[in-house]
């Protein structure tokens, strides 16, 4: 008998993968408890810790997501903090100071880019903490909240750092290499078998990424040029990034009767020579395909020209 999945159905992560997510929360909550008992008012360490141990599933479990990040742990939880303890100190009624306290504390993280869920209960905790947390103040920033979070932070740094697949933040991460210049149609199976790859959780579908792929190549599909697009005298650009950019200006039209062929010099990025007299040709069609859009020298830096609707409407003639 088969059971249902229940949620959402997510990559599996590897058992090292899991086991590590283990270790690091484990050793970043007991520095947590520690600085807790050594630095918190009686009766203000469980609930500053029940936030920081949601905030080590995510430092631990998905060091790479968006909501792990330094940022959004650091200001998600300072700017929800603030955001509890000004309500608690207007409003003495937990019924109504709990729910406008979170219900804020969102806002306000929206608004500072700092979303990260474990604030939530950082300003909760503000108000329903009791005489402890009540008479620290806007001091329940710096203790406990502050200590524990750069404690909490510095364990997610120093232990992620041991293993090149999941270092921490995201930005320690290497870079993988570069992509092929004509990336082939993908499936389901590719992007698992990628997931797979990576080793480390990461907080998105299957289904998601298909669908982003999807739009990303309708995106690219509809800004892509018409061979009518091509002509002598302008440059083009693949658009793509490190060293497969690169930027073709055409220089002329070869002498052909349908006048198809177009000569060509790559002036930047890859495949451009030093004298950049090396000229190529290739057809009108096979130049479109490879441009992704039309640039100007633009004093140091080579600027993509905005399309209107007019060309759109010239090429479709």
């Amino acid at each position: 008998m088969r059971f249902p999945r229940l949620g959402i159905e997510q990559h599996p992560a590897s058992h090292l993968e899991r086991w590590l997510s283990m270790a690091g929360g484990g050793l970043g909550i007991a520095l947590v408890l520690a600085l807790a008992a050594w630095l918190a008012p009686p009766g203000a360490e469980p609930l500053v810790v029940a936030s920081m141990g949601a905030s080590a599933v995510l430092v631990f479990a998905v060091p790479h997501g968006a909501l792990s990040q330094p940022w959004p742990v650091l200001g998600g939880h300072l700017v929800s903090a603030a955001v509890g303890v000004s309500i608690a100190q207007w409003i003495a009624d937990p019924l109504l100071a709990g729910p406008l306290a979170v219900g804020l504390a969102i806002l306000a993280m929206h608004y500072a880019r700092c979303i990260h869920p474990p604030g939530g209960a950082t300003a909760l905790a503000a108000v329903i903490g009791g005489a402890a947390v009540r008479d620290l103040g806007y001091g329940f920033l710096l203790v406990p909240v502050l200590v524990n979070l750069l404690a909490l932070l510095a364990v997610g740094v120093l232990f992620n750092y041991s293993f090149r697949w999941r270092r921490y933040p995201a930005a320690l991460v290497a870079a993988g290499p570069a992509t092929a210049a004509e990336p082939p149609a993908l499936d389901r199976d590719d992007l698992a078998y990628a997931l797979r790859q990576i080793g480390s959780f990461i907080d998105v579908s299957d289904e998601d990424l298909l669908r982003i792929y999807a739009l990303a190549s309708r995106h690219a599909d509809e800004q892509g040029l018409a061979a009518a697009d091509i002509q002598p005298g302008r440059c083009y650009s693949n658009g793509r990034f490190g060293p497969e950019w690169s930027v073709r200006c055409v220089v002329d039209a070869a002498d052909t009767a349908d006048n198809d062929l177009l000569i060509y010099r790559a002036v930047a990025g890859a495949g451009a020579s030093r004298s950049r007299r090396e000229t190529g040709t290739v057809s009108r069609a096979e130049l479109a395909r490879w441009a992704r859009y039309e640039v100007v020298r633009d004093e140091t830096t080579w600027r993509p020209v905005p399309r209107t609707a007019d060309s759109g409407a010239e090429s479709a003639a």
